[in-house]
């Protein structure tokens, strides 16, 4: 089965219309399958996001965006590929996605931060995708359990913008994001 969602463009459109494109786009509803576990996929996802399949890295971006569509996090922690009828480990180094870019509306308790993410989708960072730390790095809740890392341009633009607050943290959604002290 072929990956037809082609990725999210969120360039030149407001957060609003973000949401409602990320809202829109759906996807399987692997919350309620619930196979047997089948063993291993031999697949990972390595600390910078790359996907690999019995040691060798998986290239073609629509198949990564297939994959990560069947993707979800168990109570245990454990990540898996699931589909109607079967269950599959995958090992996941940090984060199963990667935030590739940002952009923010308003200011202050106003302000709105978006999220583009590596499988093509979009997010609004708040109380539906809350920011967490982990070792000092933000992750970002994305679905179904699944987690997503900062890029490094991502991360320091993030940054920059907690940096200027006073205690150090973003606001978006109306939710306030505090920063570690480093």
């Amino acid at each position: 089965m072929p990956e037809t969602r082609p990725p999210l463009e969120p360039a030149g459109r407001s957060l609003d219309e973000i949401a409602a494109a990320a809202s829109a786009r759906g996807g399987p509803p692997v919350d309620r399958w619930n196979p047997s576990h089948c063993g291993s996929s031999g697949m990972r996802i390595d600390r910078e996001g790359r996907w690999f399949h019995e040691g060798k890295r998986i290239e073609r971006d629509a198949l990564v965006r297939l994959f990560a569509s069947v993707l979800r996090r168990e109570p245990d922690g454990r990540h898996v590929l699931v589909t109607p009828v079967e269950k599959l480990d995958i090992d996941v180094e940090l984060a199963a996605l990667r935030v590739t870019a940002m952009s923010h509306e308003g200011d202050g308790e106003a302000r709105r931060i978006g999220f583009q993410l590596s499988d093509g989708g979009a997010l609004i960072v708040g109380p539906a995708h809350p920011l967490r730390f982990v070792d000092g790095l933000p992750l970002v809740a994305v679905r179904h359990g699944i987690e997503a890392s900062l890029e490094r341009p991502v991360w320091y633009e993030l940054a920059e913008l907690a940096l200027a607050a006073d205690p150090p943290g973003v606001w978006s959604d109306g939710l306030f994001f505090s920063f570690p002290a480093s």
